[in-house]
């Protein structure tokens, strides 16, 4: 797909509004059901970022338009280290565009498809990471409720970073969410209802979370469970089925992540065995895995108070000064080298050749229109009409709401040594 876009990079005004022609497509990266994921360099700054673009006329067929735009708006509102943050929105005739930060680490899945084998410390800094971004977009009110392996990025340090807020809901108490939405493996159990919708909240993050734990340290999921399986075979398996955990984990990371009577480990609320089997009254009666919502881990200091983590360091994780266990292989993309052929080979309309399909499509207007069903037509123009563009850069600096971000419960960037290992 590389350098194809331009010879020579124009001159822009940095008051103008960012559009396609302010990148070079390097190379295609991923795909999804919303759309194409490529790597950009932005030709003034030079700065590499991941652009996500989606075809109008698809997702007005397919009904997909009102979802995208909620995505934007919701990304439009976050900043935070462990999140794969939006930089620019933009639009031309053919198509949407999103850019965001750039991860060069892969996803989670993609590891696990190498057959990775994450070790406990690596496990126990990513729940620390992304406990610290559910807390986050839980104080803007925001459900992600699409946790899984293949929504996590790492960065080249292997950090981690949620994406992919297609999905991703507001609650407000004038507004109970009951839809269901996400990926069927790492759904919570209070989002399949046999009568009749039942409201969920924050917690069906946190379900995820540990579903997410439990396969990076096993290879596979805690449940059986197929995105075929119907809400009635899901119940049945939340009811009947024994998860099982080896021998070789920790007490401790067993107990975080879901309640297992027997263990050595001791509960400092009432000095019993984890789980304390003082009952619902101790406050370490629900872990990640816990059915009741009402009972499971949900919000920060659930975690920040659970004795396994009680010496992390929060402000160190926050700040990205401790170091992960697994580094991601530099020199290479980590990702699935089809994505860049079947862009090449495949896509009838690909990215790399807009410019010249679009100064055709130009001179060839009244054809285009004629032949454009007026259905389609209408929603194309009303699509066109409402889209939210967004530059960051005018928005507020990066760096220093960033800086805001990471520093707010630990003041300035400090460099010591204090408990900054897991």
């Amino acid at each position: 797909m590389g350098a194809n876009t331009s010879s020579k990079s124009p001159a822009f005004d940095g008051n103008e509004d960012v559009t396609f022609d302010h990148f070079e497509i390097l190379r295609a990266i991923g795909k999804g059901s919303f759309g194409k994921v490529c790597v950009v360099q932005k030709t003034d700054t030079k700065k590499m970022y991941a652009m996500k673009y989606m075809n109008k006329q698809r997702c007005v067929e397919r009904n997909e338009v009102r979802n995208v735009f909620k995505e934007l708006q919701i990304m439009q509102g976050l900043e935070h280290p462990f999140l794969v943050n939006l930089w620019y929105s933009f639009q031309d005739e053919e198509d949407m565009f999103m850019v965001v930060d750039l991860l060069l680490g892969g996803d989670l899945r993609y590891h696990l498809q190498q057959n990775v084998r994450f070790q406990e410390g690596t496990v126990k800094l990513f729940i620390c990471e992304l406990v610290l971004a559910l807390d986050y977009l839980q104080s803007r009110h925001i459900i992600h409720r699409d946790i899984k392996p293949d929504n996590i990025l790492l960065d080249e340090h292997g950090h981690v970073h949620i994406t992919d807020f297609n999905i991703a809901t507001v609650l407000t108490k004038d507004s109970p969410v009951t839809t269901i939405a996400g990926t069927k493996p790492y759904m919570a159990p209070e989002m399949f209802s046999s009568t009749k919708p039942t409201s969920y909240s924050f917690a069906v993050d946190w379900w995820s979370l540990g579903v997410t734990a439990y396969e990076l340290l096993r290879t596979r999921r805690p449940y059986h469970i197929r995105s075929s399986s119907s809400t009635d075979e899901i119940a049945r398996v939340f009811q009947t089925a024994a998860v099982a955990y080896p021998a070789a984990w920790r007490p401790d990371m067993v107990a975080l992540i879901r309640k297992v009577r027997g263990w050595g480990a001791r509960c400092s609320c009432h000095s019993q065995p984890l789980p304390c089997t003082v009952g619902s009254a101790c406050k370490w009666s629900g872990q990640l895995l816990e059915l009741n919502p009402e009972k499971r881990f949900s919000q920060l200091q659930d975690i920040q108070s659970f004795p396994y983590l009680s010496d992390v360091n929060w402000d160190a994780v926050l700040q990205k000064r401790i170091m992960p266990e697994f580094i991601p292989m530099k020199g290479i993309l980590n990702c699935d080298p089809t994505f860049e052929l079947e862009e090449m080979i495949l896509e009838s309309k690909p990215l790399h050749k807009k410019k010249k399909r679009l100064a055709k499509k130009d001179k060839d207007t009244s054809k285009s229109n004629s032949s454009q069903a007026s259905h389609l037509q209408k929603h194309l123009e009303m699509l066109q009409r409402d889209f939210i563009v967004f530059n960051r850069e005018k928005v507020r600096p990066h760096h220093d709401s960033i800086q805001g971000i990471m520093t707010k419960s630990g003041g300035p960037h400090r460099e010591d040594n204090q408990n900054n290992n897991l």
